[in-house]
């Protein structure tokens, strides 16, 4: 039997999984990936997710609005994210953060956006997943502001920058304020040279795996669709960068994962 491993961010109410959903969830199972957490990107994605959440054991959900939805935001929208987070298998806000790559929404919205679902965040005793996209000074400016006043409950685990891809010195600064890092499958790419450098230097207490799927497939399959059941090609590749086993690093992670969400 392989250790049990989670995946940390996984899309997998997206349509590109609807023809045979059930089979990668068993493929997950059988790989060991008991658990998948889906990160809801605007309402309507959350509501999915929540609905995937009831038809699967192993599916957790995180609640929020991505940067690239963010134009629209409001109070009502606010106040959406807030009731679906009651449901008992909200485990996070997120994703939630900034995007600079992307022109679908005017920083000054995006800025508004981030901000509030932290503070809501704070206010749910949830933790948080971050998105970050070629934003990482802004990012950082507002996490280490808002993770200076963090309840009792989450002050040790506000959250995840998730498919972590930032220069060493923003992953150092990430660490400090308590943060986790997500890793996806760019870090088992031959030329993620610098990706790997800044692995092996994070704590291992420190460190989540996820596939992002259906994007960011490791190898072999990359230019494939990804799935959860891949999680052990980003398991194996932090395990040899870090000299350990593969079972170790799959334990590490997977409590890793279950002390952030609190499973």
């Amino acid at each position: 039997m392989p250790p049990e491993m989670i995946d940390t961010h996984c899309h997998l109410n997206f349509n590109r999984f609807d023809e045979d959903r059930d089979e990668i969830v068993a493929r997950a199972t059988a790989a060991g990936v008991k658990r998948i957490i889906i990160p809801a990107i605007d309402i309507e994605t959350a509501n999915q997710a929540l609905e995937l959440s009831e038809q699967y054991d192993g599916v957790f959900v995180a609640v929020g609005i991505h940067p690239n939805d963010t134009a629209d935001f409001d109070e009502s929208l606010l106040a959406q994210v807030k009731n679906l987070a009651n449901h008992p298998k909200v485990v996070a806000i997120g994703e939630i953060g900034l995007d600079y790559h992307w022109d679908k929404s005017p920083k000054e919205k995006q800025f508004v956006a981030f901000k509030s679902q932290l503070n809501l965040a704070s206010e749910l005793e949830l933790p948080v997943i971050i998105h970050n996209r070629e934003a990482s000074e802004d990012v950082m400016h507002i996490l280490e502001d808002w993770a200076q006043n963090l309840p009792d409950s989450i002050n040790n685990r506000p959250g995840v920058l998730h498919s972590f891809s930032a220069p060493q010195k923003i992953a150092e600064r990430v660490l400090a304020r308590g943060f986790y890092l997500g890793f996806t499958g760019p870090i088992t790419f031959k030329k993620a040279d610098d990706l790997r450098q800044i692995a092996a230097i994070i704590p291992n207490d420190r460190i989540l795996v996820e596939t992002d799927a259906p994007f960011l497939t490791p190898q072999p399959y990359r230019g494939k669709r990804n799935e959860p059941s891949y999680i052990p090609y980003i398991v194996e590749k932090l395990a040899e960068i870090k000299s350990i086993g593969i079972d170790e690093m799959a334990v590490i992670t997977t409590e890793n994962a279950k002390r952030l969400f609190q499973f």
